[in-house]
């Protein structure tokens, strides 16, 4: 099976989400924001899955579309957990990277597909 660059880097993305959730479950009692970064962290991954089974072009931009939406949230959710004080330096560097770098490659995909859908019209 071919390596997918974009769902590889979501689906580590959301075991470290995972993990990070635990963490400030377990060690700082957090239980709110705990849950918002879990439930879009874990999405941005689910809906690239779910774009590779697109039954269309229009099916796959409008699945990406919705990864790219909840990495944005995602990346809301880590910035409050950071200036609020619950993520340290190093934590808050890892995620916004990554995040970032998960945000890149869906604008990407969303330019490259949204091009080729235009250029086949």
């Amino acid at each position: 099976m071919k390596e997918n660059i974009i769902q590889e880097k979501s689906y580590y993305f959301a075991i470290q989400i995972v993990k990070l959730a635990q963490q400030l479950v377990a060690k700082d009692k957090e239980f709110v924001l705990s849950r918002q970064v879990l439930r879009s962290g874990t999405s941005i991954g689910a809906n690239v899955e779910e774009a590779q089974g697109a039954q269309s072009k229009r099916d796959f931009v409008a699945k990406m579309t919705i990864a790219y939406k909840e990495a944005r949230e995602t990346l809301y959710w880590i910035r409050l957990l950071k200036d609020s004080g619950y993520l340290n330096e190093k934590l808050s560097v890892y995620f916004l990277n990554a995040i970032n770098e998960i945000l890149s490659i869906i604008v990407t995909i969303l330019k490259t597909s949204k091009k080729e859908d235009r250029d086949n019209s």
